[in-house]
């Protein structure tokens, strides 16, 4: 077999892989011998089916087999060798030949890949990222003040004016520092993104994203959400990169902790907070049983170890701010 490389631009690869009969004959005469060993057809004793006969029938599906493993191993074996970080999977590209699938000839296949842009960010003293503090609006405070009454009223449960303000007070207070930190850590992302300054193969990533998909989105859709899928995308490969600039492990106990806390979190949503831990630790280890969970948590505890880095390397600058001036950024 030969991989011909040509190089479109920094991000764009297309390989030519011509494939000889001799690539593939071997494994195609090995699939049709099992097709035969396993062939039941009327009249004829299992094992004993004519070679001619399992060539018809099964001759075009093990011909395919054959050529695809070949394919699949020239196409690995050339991004291995090549040290190619490749973004999605390769694909067929729009210059690929037609083909006559007939045992015997030759097979030429076109793929596009997309490459991972080489990603280098420092990170010091000097990047600076305001966090903020946002002050307790009157009008704020005295709309929870009105609906916290209402509910009581409803429960019957008698609360003073003082208890209502302070518990009104404590809340707001709890609410405006997780939207702070939520955006801190947005911002400290787009800090970053933006410094590394990442450009992505955007035309494959879309075509990659439709191939993947499998129909399950329009080509619509994707451009739709494509920009918030970039932002992601392009995060994801700073945040790796900083993973490895910084050492950052992720341990088994990083995720059991991270599924205790997403189990109690789910917990909580229906108004259970005092859960057993021994009910916590139980649901989070089957929850890490399940490999996209497990996926997900990685993902997490990965963002969490990055920002946390993060926030000790630069600069932080306190920013008072109202609750009006935060909901406009």
């Amino acid at each position: 077999m030969k991989v011909t490389q040509n190089q479109i631009d920094n991000l764009n690869l297309e390989l030519t892989i011509e494939i000889a009969a001799a690539d593939y004959a071997e494994f195609e005469k090995k699939r049709l011998a099992e097709c035969r060993r396993k062939a039941d057809f009327k009249g004829f004793r299992k094992g004993n089916v004519p070679a001619s006969m399992i060539k018809r029938v099964y001759g075009e599906q093990c011909l395919a087999e054959a050529v695809n493993q070949a394919v699949s191993k020239a196409l690995d074996e050339h991004i291995t060798n090549n040290k190619l970080h490749i973004l999605g999977e390769p694909l067929s590209s729009e210059k690929q030949p037609e083909l006559t699938w007939e045992s015997g000839n030759d097979f030429t296949f076109v793929f596009d890949l997309g490459l991972s842009p080489e990603i280098n960010v420092e990170v010091s003293k000097d990047d600076t990222v305001p966090s903020y503090t946002i002050s307790i609006a009157a009008k704020d405070k005295s709309e929870m003040i009105e609906n916290a009454k209402k509910f009581y009223e409803e429960k019957k449960e008698e609360k003073s004016e003082e208890d209502i303000e302070k518990e009104v007070t404590e809340r707001l207070k709890n609410q405006f520092k997780n939207e702070a930190e939520w955006r801190l850590s947005k911002d400290i992302r787009d800090f970053y993104v933006n410094k590394a300054n990442v450009a992505l193969p955007e035309d494959f990533l879309k075509r990659w994203l439709f191939v993947a998909n499998n129909g399950k989105v329009t080509k619509e859709d994707i451009e739709k959400d494509f920009a918030g899928f970039v932002e992601d995308f392009k995060w994801q490969l700073v945040r790796g990169y900083l993973m490895r600039k910084f050492e950052l492990k992720i341990d088994e106990n990083d995720l059991e902790q991270a599924a205790e806390a997403f189990v109690a979190y789910q917990y909580a949503m229906y108004g259970l907070s005092n859960v057993p831990q021994e009910l916590l630790k139980e649901a989070a280890v089957n929850m890490l049983q399940d490999q996209k969970q497990v996926e997900r948590l990685v993902e997490q505890v990965e963002d969490q170890k990055v920002l946390a880095k993060i926030k000790e390397e630069i600069t932080l600058k306190a920013t008072k701010i109202t609750s009006a001036k935060f909901r406009e950024l």
